[in-house]
């Protein structure tokens, strides 16, 4: 079960130690695993399939499906934000960071967690491109990063399908607590 169906079910404090142990479940792996596999296999293999960071990223995704497609709980879990979160911030924390900004904006605007989750999985590969061509930043595996983000955007969006089916219709659940961007309705003209 993901946080946020905890944070509903059992409360605030329960919601919150998910979302942190699912973040450190992404995070953990990459950030220390990463080193003692590359020790284990050694520099030329590593260098041979595109170095530590494509490593990272079989790491980072296999927390993530480990996550959506728990072994725990009958090949179900939850929609993997999470994990995403934890392992991107092990890897690109700048642009996590302005994930993190978008999904606040859309999550406020709306009370829609969903709404927040799939815009800042849709931003991230937006903001990586941005990063590499319009500022020249020199990722150390650009082809891997940007095809594995949009990959994971799409993951994101299939976890999230009956989300954007709700939201479509207007039946989203909200939190109406976190709703506190509200635009204005334009006057209908008569």
């Amino acid at each position: 079960m993901g946080s946020t169906n905890v944070f509903r079910q059992l409360g605030a404090f329960w919601g919150i130690l998910v979302q942190i142990v699912d973040i450190l479940k992404g995070y953990l792996p990459v950030a220390f695993l990463s080193g003692f596999i590359l020790s284990q296999v050694g520099v030329d293999f590593a260098s041979s399939i595109g170095g530590i960071f494509t490593i990272q990223i079989i790491i980072g995704f296999s927390a993530i499906a480990g996550h959506i497609w728990s072994v725990f709980a009958g090949f179900r879990g939850g929609k993997g934000v999470n994990t995403a979160l934890g392992f991107l911030l092990a890897i690109t924390p700048l642009e996590v960071g302005i994930c993190l900004v978008v999904f606040l904006f859309f999550f406020l605007s709306s009370g829609w967690v969903s709404l927040g989750s799939l815009t800042a999985a849709f931003s991230y590969p937006m903001i990586i491109l941005l990063r590499k061509f319009a500022f020249n930043y020199q990722y150390d595996n650009f082809n891997v990063l940007i095809v594995f983000s949009i990959l994971l955007c799409g993951l994101v969006f299939y976890t999230h399908r009956e989300n954007v089916k709700r939201i479509i219709q207007g039946t989203e659940n909200r939190f109406e607590k976190f709703h506190l961007i509200k635009f204005k309705k334009k006057q209908e003209l008569k």
